[in-house]
């Protein structure tokens, strides 16, 4: 046997065959890439885009959360300004009322204690008019027993004594 023969009868290289697997190869990888590669790359390409979209979603949620919750904190603050200024206000209003309390207080106290006063004057005048009637009513008196018996001085003296003494034991 031929040495060309025996390597290329008994497992040598073929051209014929190595064209034809170079051809069923190639039309396999275009088949593959029509059918095969190009799904699958637009499928990973759809996939990344939807998981691209994801992300910024997933940014975008975490930024509006991130301004709502400082609006909330800025918000939650006011309202504890506010609160603390309604506490300030009622403070200032409550101490206002306890201050028009006592003034109020003091005006009637000093409207009664005017009115005591008055009762008083007016009591004591009506005590002096009183005493007047009885003194003028006992110098009447005294005045006719005097002219009735004509008395001496001393005796006299006597008399107005004695009566002033029934005037002081009368009260």
């Amino acid at each position: 046997m031929n040495p060309e023969t025996f390597i290329l009868g008994a497992g040598g290289f073929n051209a014929g065959d190595i064209i034809y697997q170079l051809f069923a190869f190639l039309v396999l990888l275009f088949l593959l890439r029509k059918y095969a590669w190009g799904p699958l790359m637009g499928i990973m390409k759809e996939r990344e885009s939807h998981i691209s979209n994801e992300i910024n979603e997933a940014e975008k949620s975490r930024e509006e959360a991130k301004t709502y919750l400082d609006q909330q904190t800025e918000a939650l603050k006011e309202a504890r300004k506010e609160a603390q200024a309604l506490i300030e206000a009622a403070k200032k209003q409550g101490e206002q009322q306890g201050e028009d309390i006592l003034k109020a207080a003091r005006e009637e106290a000093n409207r009664m204690k005017e009115s005591a006063l008055s009762e008083i004057e007016s009591e004591k005048e009506q005590a002096v008019l009183t005493l007047r009637n009885e003194v003028a009513s006992l110098s009447v008196q005294i005045a006719s027993k005097v002219i009735s018996k004509e008395l001496d001085e001393q005796a006299q003296q006597k008399l107005v004594n004695d009566y002033l003494k029934e005037v002081g034991e009368g009260r």
